[in-house]
């Protein structure tokens, strides 16, 4: 969730209650609520978890969607992992979850995105290879889709979802 960077365009088109968000650091999220909230009230303090290890503490089990903008660019690829196995089974409701990386053909080498950044395999910003995200979503039982759309930066844009799920 961070400082509510998907969050301040998300919370004023939900239901007041209905989003939560998660980051390993509760400061940051509260921060946010204030200063990029027109109405901070809308998301409750109680909504923001703190949670580094992706097992999504207080969370409702209904839960429908899971975004996760610019999170995994930041961290090493084994977090992927636990994030998708710390969704499911947990919300029996999810339907998706959307999350972005940056993508490298050579995964031990660094890269120059196309804007310009430059990716890492040790450090962020972190990339991985395609076939890396297809093993990992798939190890967790549920089936990635690339999107077409890259998205700022040179982040690709994957969903992973449950096999009943079309």
């Amino acid at each position: 969730c961070g400082a509510l960077r998907l969050g301040h365009l998300a919370v004023p088109y939900l239901q007041p209650g209905h989003y939560w968000g998660i980051d390993a650091s509760l400061a940051l999220m509260q921060h946010g609520r204030q200063v990029e909230l027109a109405e901070p009230e809308r998301l409750p303090l109680d909504h923001l978890i703190e949670d580094a290890d992706f097992a999504f503490p207080g969370v409702p089990d209904t839960i429908t969607l899971a975004i996760a903008f610019g999170v995994f660019t930041h961290l090493p690829a084994p977090a992927l992992h636990q994030a998708l196995t710390g969704l499911w089974p947990r919300f029996p409701h999810l339907r998706a979850c959307l999350f972005t990386v940056f993508l490298a053909p050579d995964p031990t080498q660094s890269k120059r995105q196309p804007d310009g950044v430059v990716t890492h395999p040790d450090r962020p910003p972190y990339h991985v290879a395609e076939t890396s995200i297809l093993a990992t979503v798939q190890a967790a039982g549920l089936v990635p889709r690339r999107q077409p759309a890259l998205l700022p930066r040179g982040q690709v844009l994957w969903t992973a979802t449950p096999p009943q799920i079309p």
